[in-house]
C-alpha cells in the first residue's frame, strides 16, 4: 500500500538505526520542519529521505536525479535560529521506495511504499567475520590517530548489518547498494569485504583511510 511523506533528498544515504545531524536553511525544507513541528505526537514527526544520484540538495535546480530506495526518518531533536534555519537530529526507521515526488507544494512530498526486510537466518560465522573485520579496522584507525567510529555494535544481525553499513568506509554507490539489499547476509558479506579491502590499503599506505567515514553515529532509537 502506498503512502505520502514529506521528503528531504540528501547527498548521502541514510540507513535504519542511523542518527544524523541536518542543517535546514532552504525555504522548502524549513516549511517541512514547520509542518513536522505542528504534529502533536513527537513520535509521528516523520519524513522520508532518498539519496541524490545527480544534482543538488539546495538551490533553484533542486534534486535532479534521485535514487528510488531511501529511508523513513524520524526527527528526534530540533533547534531553531533567529535567521529561520534549523538544526535537526534525525534517526532512520525503515526502508521505503519512492514512486513519485511532488514538488508543487510548500515542501516536497513523496509517494512511497514500505520495503519489507527479508527474514533470513544469518550464519554465526558471517556475523563473527564482520565484527572481527570491524575491530581490526578500529585498531588500524587508532594507529593513525583516528577515533573509533560509531558506538557499540548491535547483537541482532540485521541491525548489525545496518550499523556497519553506517560506519564503514563506503562510496555513495556502495552505500546505496547496501540500502537496496533485502538480505542482511548480503550486506554483512559486502561490508566485511569493503573493510578488509580498506585495511589492506591502509597497511600498504600508512596514512588516513582512503574514504572518509560517514560523520554519523549508530542509534538504538
Amino acid at each position: 500500500m502506498g503512502d505520502t511523506l514529506p521528503m528531504f533528498p540528501l547527498n548521502s544515504v541514510l540507513f535504519p538505526g542511523m542518527s544524523v545531524p541536518l542543517r535546514v536553511f532552504e525555504d522548502r525544507y524549513r516549511a517541512m520542519v514547520h509542518h513536522l513541528l505542528r504534529v502533536d505526537d513527537p513520535t509521528e514527526r516523520v519524513f522520508g529521505s532518498v539519496g541524490i544520484r545527480e544534482g543538488y540538495e539546495v538551490g533553484e535546480h533542486g534534486a535532479q536525479w534521485l535514487f528510488k530506495v531511501g529511508c523513513r526518518v524520524k526527527m528526534t531533536e530540533v533547534e531553531s535560529f533567529a535567521d529561520g534555519s534549523f538544526e535537526l537530529v534525525a534517526v532512520g526507521l525503515d526502508r521505503i521506495e519512492l514512486d513519485r515526488l511532488d514538488t508543487s507544494g510548500a515542501y516536497p512530498v513523496g509517494h512511497v511504499r514500505p520495503l519489507a526486510e527479508h527474514d533470513v537466518r544469518v550464519p554465526e560465522q558471517i556475523q563473527a567475520a564482520a565484527r572481527d573485520a570491524f575491530e581490526d579496522y578500529c585498531v588500524a584507525l587508532g594507529e593513525v590517530g583516528r577515533e573509533r567510529p560509531g558506538g557499540d555494535l548491535p547483537r541482532d544481525p540485521t541491525y548489525l548489518s545496518w550499523a556497519l553499513s553506517a560506519v564503514a568506509p563506503l562510496t555513495l554507490a556502495q552505500r546505496q547498494e547496501l540500502l537496496e539489499a533485502e538480505d542482511p547476509v548480503v550486506r554483512l558479506v559486502m561490508v566485511t569485504d569493503v573493510i578488509r579491502s580498506e585495511l589492506r590499503t591502509m597497511r600498504v599506505f600508512a596514512s588516513l583511510p582512503a574514504t572518509e567515514i560517514a560523520r554519523t553515529r549508530w542509534s538504538p532509537n
